[in-house]
């Protein structure tokens, strides 16, 4: 039977993991506490991460990270985007000339403003060919439960986003390939920064109309920065795109719209984030995005007004307030109008 290499046993982790397994696969889940490798490999659940979800048989969970990768080529990144040069750091020793990766976390790396694949091209260069990326409109609580799932490999080479396509397929996760990963990393990073918006939106008390505005507009902006570096317009019309912020900015799973909400509520974010679990990845994304947004000189008022919101203490509502009342503009004020005839 074929060995698959998960490396991250938090709830994408192991939901990756359980669905790998689904198919006969032979998965080594790697995790750094030895508490929780032993809780996984006895109790067939992973408790604190995604409770209610039995683990097949065929995952075995180490500590070990050489046992870990010994028996396969196919690894899987699942740990959170902080941590995700630390890894791969730890890994490219032990990598075999056909092994591939594929990377399942969503950020922006603050120091450099390097997407996720970029981090791994400058620690193992050359990776590229054989660097992929998952994303799309996913949630670890509803995958591991084998809730019908559609997602998107990204990868500069066809042949490797095939592979992973070929890994994942299933008749519950359905895997589409897409060359552009420049737009699916600017997707994938830039929409939790809406969802903490819509959040916050939720926390104030207000209601649809609010939460389908900073969708939309939050749309335009993940487009415009993305379009800005170098991605295909078209990938924000599809699963990465529309498909995650919707999911993201919606769902009681979203940890990010979660936070947003808290926030809108008059909580502070350094409590807010003391009691959560899992990482919040747009709280550390919204950082790099200020930055981008200098780098590539491009408008993003509401991912501006989030980060003031966060960082600089701004009243969520002033932050509404600063948003409803910018100057008046054309909805698609980056095309041409001068010969339309209004």
């Amino acid at each position: 039977m074929k060995h698959v290499a998960v490396l991250g046993a938090g709830s994408w982790g192991t939901a990756l993991a359980v669905t790998l397994a689904r198919k006969g696969l032979l998965v080594n889940l790697w995790a750094r506490r030895q508490e929780q490798v032993d809780e996984i490999n006895t109790l067939r659940e992973n408790v604190k991460y995604l409770p209610g979800v039995v683990l097949p048989d065929n995952i075995k969970a180490t500590t070990n990270l050489e046992e870990a990768l010994a028996n396969t080529e196919d690894i899987v990144l699942a740990v959170p985007s902080h941590s995700t040069r630390n890894i791969i750091q730890m890994i490219k020793n032990y990598l075999k000339p056909n092994s591939a990766i594929i990377n399942t976390a969503k950020g922006i790396e603050p120091e450099t403003l390097l997407r996720l694949s970029q981090v791994a091209e400058e620690e193992i260069p050359g990776i590229s060919s054989r660097f992929a990326v998952l994303s799309g409109p996913s949630h670890a609580e509803e995958v591991g439960k084998a809730m019908p799932t559609a997602v998107v490999v990204a990868s500069s080479s066809r042949k490797t986003a095939e592979r992973f396509q070929e890994l994942f397929f299933s008749p519950t996760f359905r895997v589409y390939t897409n060359p552009d990963v420049i737009g699916v990393e600017v997707s994938g990073a830039l929409k939790n920064v809406i969802a903490l918006a819509t959040g916050i939106s939720v926390g104030l008390g207000f209601g649809d109309n609010t939460a389908a505005a900073l969708v939309t507009r939050g749309m335009t902006e993940i487009a415009r920065l993305g379009v800005k570096m170098g991605a295909n317009p078209l990938t924000f019309a599809g699963l990465t795109g529309i498909g995650d912020l919707v999911v993201t900015c919606t769902s009681r799973h979203s940890r990010n719209r979660r936070t947003g909400i808290a926030l809108g509520q008059g909580q502070s974010l350094e409590n807010i984030l003391s009691e959560m679990n899992m990482a919040v990845e747009g709280v550390r994304t919204t950082k790099a995005i200020m930055k981008l947004k200098e780098k590539y000189n491009v408008n993003l008022p509401i991912s501006e007004e989030v980060y003031k919101v966060l960082f600089q203490g701004v009243n969520p509502k002033d932050g509404v307030i600063n948003l409803m009342t910018r100057d008046p503009v054309k909805e698609i004020e980056e095309v041409v109008l001068d010969d339309w005839d209004w």
